[in-house]
């Protein structure tokens, strides 16, 4: 099977590169902004009609879209997220290979949901912020492209190479400061939001999953559950031996610190927020997994402590 994998260095894409790479029966082409991809392409500048010459070229029966942008203003949101993919299906509509579209879309989508509720695919999206609306135009783009399609909305990712903007990248991040100057108290914003946290190997899987099926429309991954930050950064401490006291940052409504964590030796400083959560999502989201079980035959099979301890690691190799 010839597979055309755009986005093959970012966070999600170099995983879902592992997990093909080692499928035998997989024949890859790797198609991105970097020197290292095996064809250099930049999808939110580059017409549909080069992209479709490269397809007929190529003759991918399958297309892995993992390219995008998670940060940014708008403006440049919408180009990674939404013009992207409108030249990925563009292209894929013009081309004779025929080829089906793995798209990668995400929780943020949906946007605030009611704590306790479990997010299932047939819920109205309603995201709240730019990054959130610039994915679900993308993924509009898709279900409305009349190809082979099917949209994996991936709802926390996490696990080795966690960006260091996320919160349990910045997390991790704070507790490596705190015990490389030996302080024993770390302040922490945010330990009240849950999030569905989802190993980024399972994620791999779920995409390899969906290549091989025949299943259309959008699927959530994630693991199910729910986990309070405040939780997570317990097993992150345990993990880290890491014998401080956590607490959380006081902060009014609408403000938002510039980083999740300070040692108690840094100044305290705030910046206003358009909101509070800067995914967009409130303070809960859970996914329902079940259409990814019975049309993908896919589960998670990563604890978020292995995930953890990998996060960690990776924070303990820069003391």
């Amino acid at each position: 099977m010839r597979v055309l994998l755009i986005g093959a260095n970012g966070f999600l894409g170099r995983y879902v590169a592992d997990r093909l790479l080692a499928d035998p029966a997989v024949q890859l082409t790797a198609l991105g902004r970097g020197d290292d991809a095996d064809v250099r392409f930049d999808l939110s500048s580059g017409s549909p009609g080069a992209l479709t010459r490269f397809l007929d070229a190529v003759h991918p029966g399958v297309v892995i879209n993992c390219a995008g942008a998670t940060r940014g203003g708008a403006r440049e949101l919408t180009r990674h997220n939404t013009v992207a993919v409108a030249t990925v299906c563009e292209a894929l509509r013009r081309s004779s290979c025929g080829a089906r579209l793995v798209q990668i879309g995400c929780g943020a989508e949906y946007g605030p949901s009611q704590p306790g509720s479990c997010t299932a695919e047939d819920a109205t999206p309603r995201p709240g912020g730019p990054y959130g609306v610039s994915k679900l135009a993308g993924t509009e783009l898709v279900l409305g492209s009349g190809l082979d399609a099917v949209v994996l909305r991936v709802f926390s990712p996490a696990g080795p190479g966690t960006p260091a903007g996320s919160p349990l990248g910045r997390l991790a991040e704070a507790m490596r400061r705190a015990m490389q100057s030996g302080d024993g108290e770390l302040k922490v914003g945010g330990l009240g939001i849950q999030r569905d946290f989802i190993d980024v190997r399972d994620v791999a899987r779920a995409v390899h999953a969906a290549s091989l099926s025949a299943a259309q429309g959008v699927i959530n991954i994630g693991s199910g559950r729910a986990v309070r930050l405040r939780d997570a950064a317990a097993v992150l401490a345990r993990v880290a031996g890491y014998g401080g006291a956590l607490h959380e940052l006081d902060v009014p409504p609408g403000i938002v610190r510039p980083s999740i964590g300070h040692p108690r030796s840094e100044p305290e400083h705030t910046a206003p927020a358009a909101h509070p959560y800067p995914d967009g999502c409130g303070s809960w989201q859970q996914a329902d997994v079940r259409t990814a079980r019975d049309r993908l035959g896919w589960r998670p099979r990563i604890h978020l402590e292995e995930s953890l301890a990998d996060i960690w690691m990776e924070a303990a190799c820069r003391i």
